[in-house]
């Protein structure tokens, strides 16, 4: 795994020249930064981008008043009514072995043209997925899991692959209840199906636990619940140094309105208060951070601001 990172500036297209500069939707893998490289004391980290979701901003917080919603959008310098959610997974390199924490949105869902690039982004990085001893789940929404299920993927997947997973996730997602969320039309089904496909095709490779376990020393996957039932976190910790990728249990609003609820939480009241115990955590022992869905590459730590917290970039590691 390569530790250099090189970052090449953003480009911006206007809709009149999306179809001229973007190739099925998609912009050309050189224009766009896909891998971050880092290291947790000895642990090999790269943070992996999927690409980004295009969602309707009242995803940030359904439970809020619109104003005050379209409030922190202007202040963040965001649009009003779409929101651009990154995509990030992990690779860890410990103890012999290599572990992908989390998995992308695959290739399933041609609608989302500007995602499902997991898999040859891990390529491009020199990840070679027969190398691959190792998958923990923070969960399984479609956006997390789906990037196993892509063309050509299992294949080339080694036969005694292990797959973490919460066994409450795995309980959850043979009959979920999608009773509390508010997604966009769609959504819904889309992850019933995600779900019931991977189960069925990883059976065999699941390895499920109750509360925590560590996948090498170093990588330890903690249940915490809220945003699903099963949802996971993975810490990484070497000598001195510690990192959290937390998954979905941060989201960019998360900071400055914890108690704000996303519109893929399940149980929204306890994913808040989850958030809450995490960013107190973080903020107190000052390790790094990574989620899914902050801003590629994500790396930043938590400080408390009064009543709630303050996002801190992390400088960029050359």
């Amino acid at each position: 795994m390569s530790l250099n990172n090189t970052s090449q500036p953003s480009v911006k297209y206007c809709a009149a020249e999306v179809n001229a500069k973007y190739r099925h939707g998609r912009p050309g893998p050189e224009l766009v930064p896909s891998r971050y490289a880092l290291r947790v004391g000895e642990i090999d980290v790269l943070v992996v981008s999927d690409g980004v979701l295009s969602l309707p901003g009242a995803m940030l917080g359904h439970n809020v008043d619109p104003a005050a919603r379209a409030a922190w959008l202007e202040d963040m310098f965001l649009p009003p009514d779409v929101l651009e959610w990154a995509l990030n997974a992990v690779v860890a390199r410990s103890g012999g072995r290599t572990i992908l924490i989390d998995a992308g949105i695959g290739g399933e869902f041609p609608d989302l043209p500007r995602a499902g690039l997991w898999a040859q982004r891990l390529e491009a990085a020199g990840i070679d997925l027969a190398s691959v001893t190792d998958v923990v789940l923070t969960h399984m929404h479609m956006d997390h899991c789906g990037g196993l299920l892509a063309d050509g993927v299992k294949e080339r997947l080694r036969p005694d692959l292990r797959v973490h997973l919460a066994a409450a996730e795995a309980e959850f997602w043979e009959s979920p209840d999608f009773s509390r969320v508010s997604m966009p039309p769609g959504f819904p089904d889309a992850l019933r199906r995600t779900a019931k496909r991977f189960l069925n095709e990883y059976h065999s490779q699941l390895q499920p636990f109750e509360t925590e376990y560590e996948v090498t020393p170093g990588v330890v996957v903690h249940r915490t619940g809220g945003h699903t039932p099963g949802h996971s976190v993975v810490r990484l910790a070497s000598g001195g140094d510690r990192l959290t990728f937390a998954g979905d249990l941060v989201f960019q609003v998360g900071f400055e309105h914890p108690d704000w609820y996303n519109g893929f939480e399940h149980d929204p009241e306890e994913a808040a208060r989850v958030r809450v115990r995490l960013l107190r955590e973080l903020a107190a022992n000052r390790e790094s951070l990574v989620a899914t869905h902050l801003s590629f590459p994500s790396v930043c730590h938590v400080a408390v601001d009064g009543d709630v917290f303050r996002w801190v970039p992390g400088p960029w590691e050359y």
